[in-house]
């Protein structure tokens, strides 16, 4: 026979637990408010590096981000997977912790709700008598629905006539590709997924497959071409409008390119058309080229007939662009301060030279003035420019000039500084032209892209292929740039540039398709 509990005994191990709990609850806290604090810091970091477009090299910046990013996820999943654990192995009985949460924002009111409704008792189940509704509560919950194939079937019905035995029958559907069965939805997703996500096509073949649709490589590459063929006169169209600017942001990256039993370092070149700093009301584009190798015939080509300002780093096959003797006439060229001050960064940064750091603290004053003129018109940013940027920019190069006399001409900062003080009318030049930004970062976040897909796809397969990609990264770029869904304005092109009329092509670039959807919409409301 056991013997009676004691209730001393019960009451010390009561005690004990409580204790315990509470140490665990004073624990979970000091994690909780520490990952709190660490969650802040960090969102807090990276709103800055995201609004700050000038100062460090944007590539390093974006670096720097991703790192941060990635940083913030873990301590979020961390801290929630300890605060999960922490109630799952709470003792039965210990008291509740309040766990604090964000403010949620409210879901997008865009989206179809489903309203689910949890029955209701019949009766009341204290004392069974009639209920009567006071009202409800709704509890959203964000859920994804897997994305569906399906076959539209187009019926075209057969008729005769009793009179004459002739027989009607309406015209067959428009397929965006002849004799194809892909609709104008499905090749907008290919054709997105490869040139604005960076999927190769044989990763596509392999989801599609995985979801019960059988699309070889071969097919995909069959409408991915002619898809690129289709869209070649918006193409033209989207050149043309690049090169009406007065002024173009210019850059190139590399792209491994295949070859026989080897693999060659090709380019892509952007050239970009963004007003928008300076209040302009052409809406931005960027034009895309391939070339096999880096030659100044490239550029030269690209911008065969333009008479504008060409915004670039100091690459030398730009030279010729700028000669006197160039037809029609030489263009002005127009030096990045980015990459002036990358190169004094890195030497402040890394061999900790006073010299840099002060070179570098200077430059941040000229960007500090410079961003606070940024979308105004290029009349207001040039007063402003002459009249509090214009003095700091003279007390840089005497300061500079003076500082360099006094250094070997072999010495790193001495190449750092003459990087700009060899160009200094180039980087000058921004201070008699409002339109001009101070960096050519607009060219470098059009290239992005590119960089990301190199990890992506390893390498295009030929030179057409790679002609072919900066085809459509011209139209993908171009709609990203105007705040346009890439995918669901190629999916409408698609469906109409056959019988859109010529004259009136340009109402599918994606500035215009844009304004015809609101008002589209705003018509409908």
């Amino acid at each position: 026979m056991s013997s009676p509990p004691n209730p001393a005994e019960e009451l010390e191990a009561l005690r004990a637990a409580l204790a315990a709990a509470e140490l665990a609850r004073q624990e979970a806290e000091g994690r909780a408010a520490g990952a709190e604090a660490m969650v802040a810091h960090l969102k807090l970091l990276i709103a800055k590096l995201k609004h700050d477009r000038f100062g460090a090299s944007s590539e390093r910046g974006r670096k720097l981000i991703d790192q941060l990013e990635l940083e913030l996820s873990e301590v979020v999943a961390a801290a929630s997977e300890d605060a999960t654990k922490s109630e799952t192995s709470k003792p039965r009985g210990a008291p509740e912790t309040p766990r604090r949460r964000p403010v949620r924002a409210p879901l997008p009111e865009h989206l179809p709700r489903e309203r689910v409704v949890i029955p209701a008792p019949s009766a009341c189940p204290c004392c069974g008598g009639k209920l009567a509704k006071l009202g409800e509560d709704i509890t959203d919950t964000l859920e994804v629905v897997p994305r569906q194939w399906k076959v539209i079937q187009t019926v075209r019905e057969k008729f005769s006539c009793r009179s004459c035995e002739s027989i009607t029958q309406p015209p067959a559907p428009f397929h965006p590709i002849a004799r194809g069965r892909a609709g104008p939805q499905l090749l907008a997703m290919i054709l997105e997924a490869k040139f604005g996500q960076h999927l190769p096509l044989n990763r596509l073949s392999e989801t599609y497959a995985r979801e019960g649709i059988a699309l070889s490589v071969s097919t995909i590459a069959d409408w991915v071409g002619t898809c690129t063929a289709m869209l070649t006169p918006l193409m033209v169209l989207l050149d043309a409008h690049v090169l009406a600017a007065a002024r173009l942001h210019g850059d190139d990256t590399t792209v491994p390119v295949l070859a026989r039993a080897r693999t060659i370092t090709g380019r892509i070149w952007t050239y970009v058309r963004d007003d928008r700093p300076f209040a302009g009301p052409a809406p931005p584009a960027a034009m895309f080229r391939y070339s096999r190798d880096r030659t100044g015939e490239h550029p030269q080509r690209h911008l065969a007939g333009y008479q504008g300002i060409l915004q670039a780093d100091a690459y030398a096959g730009f030279n010729e662009l700028y000669a006197a003797d160039r037809k029609p006439v030489p263009i002005r060229e127009a030096a990045c301060w980015a990459h002036g001050r990358r190169k004094l960064f890195k030497l402040a940064e890394v061999a900790r030279s006073p010299l840099a750091a002060e070179a570098v603290r200077r430059i941040d004053a000229i960007f500090d003035a410079e961003r606070t003129i940024n979308r105004q018109s290029a009349e207001q940013r040039l007063a402003v420019r002459q009249e509090q940027i214009a003095p700091l920019v003279a007390e840089l190069e005497r300061w500079m000039r003076e500082q360099r006399a006094r250094m070997s001409r072999h010495a790193d900062l001495a190449k750092a500084m003459d990087y700009m003080l060899v160009r200094w009318e180039a980087f000058t030049r921004f201070l008699g032209d409002g339109r001009i930004c101070l960096t050519n970062n607009a060219a470098e976040r059009a290239l992005r892209g590119v960089a990301l897909g190199r990890k992506a796809w390893m390498f295009a397969g030929s030179d057409r292929g790679g002609e072919r990609a900066a085809a459509m990264y011209s139209l993908i770029v171009s709609a990203k740039m105007n705040d346009v869904d890439p995918r669901a304005w190629l999916a409408d092109v698609l469906a109409r540039i056959a019988d859109h009329p010529a004259s009136r092509l340009h109402e599918l670039l994606p500035w215009e398709w844009k304004a015809a959807q609101v008002a589209a919409t705003a018509e409908a409301a």
